[in-house]
């Protein structure tokens, strides 16, 4: 089997070697970027006297049928084709002469560099993009809450009532810092490595900076060594996307507690639901618990693909083959998690009355009670220690709570009020609080937020 190093070799690889080496099966999805690449530096080879027109116009014809034809489904692989790119440089050469000049001044090792940046770039903006659209979902479920509220919960239990459009625009803020990460992610990827070689650069008169500007991409690299060898664009993408992975995974839990038969706040979609193969009752939130199971694939594949780092000497190493499969992974299941994910937050009902219900409990004032102590003067660890005092009593089973705030001779009848039905959630109007007041002014700053990170998800074209 012929392979690009026969000419170093008295004899072709061991099926053993082959099989652990070759990449093809993962890598082909990085096609249309190998041709990408290929064309622009073909282009380029042209452009500094290494190509004469007619070469480059007969391998840019050769490059455009291989596109074609594996679009298509027609593209041919043989047992040789290692990898995408040994795959499309053979086709190359079997369409046109000249084909055997494709390689001139590129090494594998700045063409696989330059494919992964060109895939992962146009990865993470439709990343992005589902992103933002669950963000929607979030936002116009918000909207419609209208004055919709239910208990919040610290170490799950219940601590004070917001307003349902205040929990949902919590998970959609997260989000946001999500499409901020990536977009981050993106800025610092977008250098090309094209012209750095296998790691030295080239005694060819190469244009390095012609390739980044074909290729759209915003810097050229500046050192060859560190071009071929960095992986952080991957790293710090499979940190992104596990983080996001995080952010759904909350969204699920939160979602199998609320379809819950306890808390019963919300009923699911038949068609974002599943049932039980042996009880007949069941309504099983599947895809909630597939977003919790998810993020810990995205956890492993980062903090693997980080070992794979943290020893490898420069420059580039075999080792850094084992960047693909991660972030391919990393990708698809971001995109197919949010897609369930955003269909089922869609179609849910809410059932604000059972959210109500819970929330009104009285002892969820408890916090209110004792800052109206503090507005009449008295020191918050005191108003804090009567309050406490009369939740005791209450759950001990002295009387009921309305009753001993009723009765006691700091709070009375005009404290009490403040354990009235929806009196709590509508008192915390501070900026960024849980009341209707406060929400509506947040959900105003949340649509320009991401009506400013919508209008920046993509690159030009």
């Amino acid at each position: 089997m012929a392979t690009l190093w026969q000419g170093r070799f008295s004899a072709g690889p061991a099926e053993a070697l082959q099989a652990l080496n070759d990449s093809l099966r993962f890598d082909q999805r990085m096609f249309a970027e190998d041709i990408a690449g290929s064309r622009a530096h073909v282009q380029m080879l042209c452009e500094v006297g290494l190509l004469t027109e007619s070469e480059r116009d007969d391998i840019l014809v050769a490059l455009a049928q291989a596109l074609s034809e594996f679009r298509d489904g027609n593209f041919a692989f043989v047992a040789s084709d290692e990898d995408i790119h040994t795959a499309v440089e053979r086709r190359v050469c079997e369409l046109c002469e000249a084909g055997a000049k494709l390689h001139t001044g590129r090494s594998r090792n700045d063409q696989v560099a330059t494919d992964l940046r060109l895939w992962t770039k146009g990865a993470i903006g439709e990343v992005i993009n589902q992103v933002l659209g669950l963000q929607m979902v979030l936002l116009r479920r918000s909207e419609t809450t209208e004055d919709a509220y239910l208990p919040g919960y610290t170490h799950l239990q219940q601590a004070q009532p917001v307003m349902l459009a205040h929990h949902l625009l919590a998970h959609g803020w997260a989000l946001a810092r999500d499409v901020g990460r990536l977009q981050d992610a993106r800025e610092r990827l977008d250098v090309s490595p094209l012209g750095a070689g296998a790691l030295a650069g080239s005694s060819l008169p190469l244009d390095p900076q012609m390739c980044a500007e074909t290729l759209g991409f915003a810097r050229v690299f500046d050192n060859s060594l560190d071009a071929v060898s960095d992986r952080d664009f991957v790293a710090e993408t499979l940190f992104a996307l596990a983080l996001l992975g995080v952010h759904l995974s909350r969204i699920g839990e939160e979602l199998i507690l609320w379809a819950s038969t306890e808390f019963g706040f919300v009923t699911l979609d038949e068609a974002f639901s599943t049932g039980s193969s042996m009880l007949p009752q069941k309504k099983n939130p599947d895809i909630a618990e597939l977003a919790r199971g998810k993020a810990g694939r995205l956890i492993g594949h980062l903090s693997g693909f980080l070992a794979t780092l943290k020893g490898l000497p420069l420059t580039y190493n075999k080792d850094l083959q084992e960047d693909k499969e991660p972030i391919f992974d990393a990708v698809d299941t971001v995109l197919l998690t949010i897609s369930a994910l955003r269909g089922m937050l869609d179609t849910l009902v809410f059932d604000t009355e059972r959210m109500a219900a819970v929330a009104d409990s009285p002892y969820a004032a408890a916090t209110d009670l004792a800052e109206w102590l503090v507005e009449r003067g008295l020191a918050f660890r005191q108003a804090h220690e009567v309050v406490g005092d009369l939740v005791r009593r209450a759950v001990a089973g002295e009387s009921t709570f309305v009753e001993l705030v009723t009765a006691h001779n700091k709070l009375g009848p005009e404290a009490a009020k403040l354990l009235d039905p929806k009196t709590s959630a509508n008192r915390r109007n501070t900026h960024g609080g849980g009341s209707t007041k406060a929400v509506k002014r947040q959900l105003q700053r949340f649509e320009a937020q991401l009506n400013h990170q919508t209008d920046a998800k993509r690159e030009p074209e």
